[in-house]
């Protein structure tokens, strides 16, 4: 069965999240911000879920049509072929956004797209009402500039949640965005890769994830598993090959911390995500670090800032501190994100590239020193 899958992700994650899924081997159908549809069948559900490691959902494409009135509403949604992944005790739940466009009433339009689904369902299974007691087939309707796109919701529990973070510091960075930029910071064997502010140690986590070739979706379960047209076999065929694909690595990162509950947060996720001998956890205070044992490294980290931790007088005041330390390691190259869109001016240094990333809507700069020394 040929279908087109949208998988969602954090804004300028896009073009990691194409190449992972040409990776997979499958064809990109369309990009736009924050999603990227491509063509698939019913493995593919299984396998972008499992291995895609920057999207946040993946979601069936149900169809696409005008909507600028509610009767083009129910009709184009009850000309969809629900019954092919929606079984006749199962429940629909519905939910989505309307932007620019004339049916801008979401409660009105959730309320029309359950009745015409209802319709066409109770239509086919012969039946006045759905009973609704089975899986959960979570349907998201997306209304742009009066164009409907009807979708269904393959993730459940956004894919972020890898399942080994049971809890997490006070300003937790998302599992998708740590992995984009443990990526961009290029983790190799050779290198060591050092979080001095580590938190719950995500970055050091899917760093080490990435060089042991561990899916991310290893160790949990998605919403497509009870889909009736997705069979078991397709799951099974994932993860016998992400079994088969993980690999032993030299590699290693520090994860460390001046706050030492972290530091056992971050212990405790390691152990759980798989990576407990590649990644050492220890307390250390960021403004302080040395360069001891003469090795090659990297700095990859998300350093405190003012709108979410202490105020941003002492944010800006941390990065003078980290900017002496940092360029005193010289030749390591330095990877900073952070909401502080002036970073570089307390951390003392121009970046020599600069991104803007999403933390979940928190708009975030990526600070990238390839040449780190005391030059500006």
């Amino acid at each position: 069965m040929k279908i087109n899958l949208t998988a969602v992700c954090l804004f300028g994650l896009e073009h990691l999240l194409c190449e992972e899924i040409k990776a997979l081997g499958y064809d990109l159908v369309d990009t736009m911000d924050g999603r990227v549809t491509f063509a698939g069948d019913e493995e593919a559900v299984a396998f972008a879920n499992v291995f895609l490691r920057y999207a946040e959902r993946v979601y069936i494409e149900m169809g696409t049509f005008p909507a600028t009135t509610f009767d083009e509403l129910f009709e184009g949604t009850k000309a969809l072929p629900w019954e092919i992944f929606v079984g006749k005790l199962d429940a629909f739940p519905v939910k989505g956004h309307s932007v620019r466009s004339q049916l801008a009433s979401v409660p009105a339009c959730q309320k029309m797209i359950k009745k015409a689904i209802a319709t066409r369902l109770g239509g086919v299974y012969g039946t006045q009402r759905m009973a609704e007691t089975g899986a959960i087939c979570q349907v998201v309707f997306f209304l742009f500039k009066d164009k409907a796109q009807l979708l269904l919701d393959t993730s459940g529990a956004p894919l972020y949640k890898r399942g080994y973070r049971t809890e997490t510091g006070e300003a937790p960075l998302r599992e998708t965005l740590a992995a984009a930029i443990a990526a961009l910071s290029r983790p190799r064997e050779n290198v060591l890769l050092w979080d001095p502010m580590c938190g719950s140690g995500t970055i050091a986590i899917e760093a080490a994830m990435q060089m042991k070739n561990i899916a991310p979706g290893k160790n949990r379960h998605f919403a497509a598993e009870h889909i009736q047209a997705i069979p078991k076999s397709v799951w099974m065929l994932a993860r016998e090959q992400e079994a088969d694909e993980e690999v032993s690595t030299t590699f290693e990162a520090y994860a460390s911390d001046i706050d030492a509950s972290a530091v056992a947060l971050a212990i405790a996720n390691a152990r759980r995500a798989g990576v407990a001998e590649n990644v050492k956890c220890f307390t250390a205070d960021a403004r302080h670090i040395l360069n001891s044992e003469g090795r090659r490294g990297t700095i990859v980290t998300n350093p405190p800032y003012g709108e979410r931790l202490g105020t941003i007088e002492e944010a800006e005041a941390l990065y003078r501190q980290i900017g002496k330390t940092f360029q005193a390691l010289s030749p390591w190259q330095v990877y900073v994100i952070t909401s502080h869109p002036s970073f570089e001016k307390f951390y003392g240094k121009r970046a020599d590239k600069i991104r803007k990333l999403y933390n979940g809507m928190l708009p975030c700069y990526f600070y990238q020193y390839f040449r780190n020394d005391t030059k500006k």
